[in-house]
């Protein structure tokens, strides 16, 4: 079958890094990632199913990997060769049209979940992730066992599969997966009613989390950070009540919540700040805007940074990670996964329309340059169309 396999090249993974302090898009397309065919892996057991890709999306963390600007915590967390893509809207042998719960819980593994009717994410222990039936990997798309999006054919474990129903379009369903990342940091962000909230970044992830802020939060007063037009434009439609530009967001909370500067950081502040970035800047405005005692929920994968964290000590902050997504304890008590909650924000929201360009495997090259470029060339979510 033919897949995108990233190899353990270290030259290339080098090359990569230098090339990525010119553009994402260099950096990307330098790394150790090639067109190849390959056999299509093996079913461990009678849990897993066989899985045709439809359409398989490119990730923000999926560019950090081939730029070669990912934390080395996760090098014990993947196995080589694997073949890429967590994104995944596909068809099992059965027929049934899915979408991908990426993450390789307990039962992939063959172990015992933490609790009945626990997601793949769930869980207070981590060492199934390098154990088990499966090569170790944080999830599909990183894990040789199991192959990826981003290819022909893949594996996945019945716990991972999510039925898409007919009505929902193949680009609505694509969404679900970011759409549920979304959703699972707007809801660890925990906004007081009448709160003020503040969203770094409005690529994909930021704009599922607005979304899912204005649904979940309905009371809150939202400020997003966005760098192009139709960023700002589709932000401010899915429930952002103020949109400026990265480097105005603290004046604009500064106004919002009449504030003193007491140097470069806001006296005052939002309650909770969400950066869907996870850049060294990003963590630098979060924590400058919050205001003390306040939260920052990090969803952008963030790689090595260097970060001053007085203020954070001194403001006693909250810093959470949120990390994919899993069960949801909801407000009035009931339990949910995320993908439930996700697949009603995408048909509430038409956020299908952000999937702004496909292309075949053939053609990965461009498709990795224009992912890279998305913001600047007024897309959002760019994806590899095997149908």
């Amino acid at each position: 079958m033919k897949a995108l396999l990233f190899e353990r090249r270290e030259s290339r993974y080098a090359a990569a890094m230098i090339a990525s302090k010119f553009s994402p898009a260099a950096g990307a397309l330098a790394g150790p990632l090639r067109l190849a065919d390959i056999d299509e892996p093996e079913l461990p057991g009678i849990d897993f199913k066989r899985i045709t890709p439809r359409l398989s999306g490119i990730c923000g963390s999926d560019l950090s990997t081939l730029a070669g600007a990912t934390s080395r915590y996760f090098e014990a967390l993947v196995s080589f060769p694997f073949v890429m893509g967590h994104e995944v809207v596909g068809t099992t042998e059965s027929g049934n049209r899915i979408v991908l719960d990426a993450v390789l819980g307990h039962a992939a593994r063959g172990e015992d979940p933490p609790h009945p009717g626990a997601a793949p994410a769930d869980g207070l222990d981590h060492g199934h992730l390098i154990g088990g039936q499966l090569e170790p990997g944080l999830q599909t798309g990183s894990c040789e066992s199991t192959s990826g999006g981003w290819s022909e054919s893949m594996i996945a474990h019945e716990s991972q599969l999510h039925v898409v129903p007919d009505s929902m379009t193949d680009e609505h369903a694509l969404m679900i997966e970011p759409a549920a990342g979304g959703l699972h940091a707007a809801l660890k962000a925990n906004v007081p009613d009448g709160g003020i909230v503040a969203v770094l970044g409005a690529g994909t992830i930021g704009a599922c989390v607005v979304a899912a802020l204005r649904t979940h939060a309905p009371t809150a007063r939202i400020v997003a950070t966005a760098k192009y037009p139709e960023q700002r434009a589709l932000v401010s439609e899915l429930g952002a009540d103020l949109v400026v530009g990265p480097g105005e967001i603290r004046r604009a909370l500064r106004r919002m919540t009449a504030s003193r500067m007491i140097g470069s950081v806001l006296s005052g502040g939002a309650d909770v700040v969400i950066d869907a970035v996870g850049s060294a800047s990003s963590l630098d405005d979060a924590i400058a805007i919050t205001r003390p005692r306040g939260r920052v929920v990090v969803c952008g994968m963030p790689g090595v940074v260097e970060v001053d964290l007085a203020p954070l000590w001194h403001r006693e902050t909250e810093l959470v990670g949120a990390y994919a997504y899993g069960t949801e304890e909801l407000a009035d008590g009931t339990r949910t996964h995320t993908f439930d909650l996700a697949h009603d924000l995408v048909e509430a929201c038409n956020l299908g329309r952000m999937v702004t360009a496909t292309y075949p495997l053939s053609q990965y090259k461009q498709a990795i340059r224009h992912a890279s470029e998305a913001g600047s060339r007024g897309a959002f979510k760019i994806a590899f169309d095997l149908r």
